[in-house]
């Protein structure tokens, strides 16, 4: 399955976007748990055009500038529809070498292991910091059939996540420390 193939109709089910739009949403509001290069999407935006899911109308920007503004077709509609309703099996864990290398952490000395852990702490509370700013958007949940009710309930759920990340963190600190 393309997964990228339906991460793009989504956003094109929001409005018309160019490929660098596109590439934008997936650094922005996707960042939290899907990403995309532009060397993915241009051919995947191609595929799909060809596909008949998109279209595009070329734009003029200045004298020369070219962009090709994509819009989701009524065939790409029940494409996106069909799969949206579909249920999914739960996916593998994702490769953590940060967990990858604290499940051997026996091999390092306290202090090197501690070292570590705080690092990581650190980059997680500033991610989560981000993520945090980033909800003061919302001072009430977003009507449940708007584009901003899904930001909302993902954003919820990476803050929520980072937040567990850092206890995980916390207690392997303490684990670390302690005598047995």
């Amino acid at each position: 399955m393309r997964s990228l193939k339906y991460a793009i109709l989504g956003l094109l089910c929001r409005h018309p976007m160019t490929g660098y739009e596109i590439a934008k949403e997936f650094n922005y509001e996707l960042a939290e748990f899907w990403y995309a290069n532009h060397s993915q999407i241009y051919p995947e935006l191609k595929k799909l055009n060809e596909e008949g899911l998109v279209s595009y109308d070329i734009e003029i920007s200045g004298e020369i500038l070219e962009a090709k503004r994509y819009t989701i077709t009524e065939e790409g509609y029940k494409e996106f529809d069909k799969w949206l309703n579909k249920d999914e099996k739960m996916q593998k864990t994702p490769k953590d070498i940060f967990r990858l290398r604290m499940y051997f952490s026996g091999n390092l000395d306290m202090e090197a292991r501690i070292h570590l852990l705080e690092n990581q702490r650190q980059q997680h509370v500033k991610r989560l910091n981000t993520l945090k700013k980033r909800f003061e958007q919302y001072s009430e949940v977003p009507p449940r059939n708007s584009d901003r009710f899904g930001d909302f309930v993902v954003l919820r759920g990476a803050i929520m996540r980072q937040q567990n990340i850092i206890a995980w963190i916390d207690e392997c600190i303490g684990f670390s420390k302690e005598d047995y």
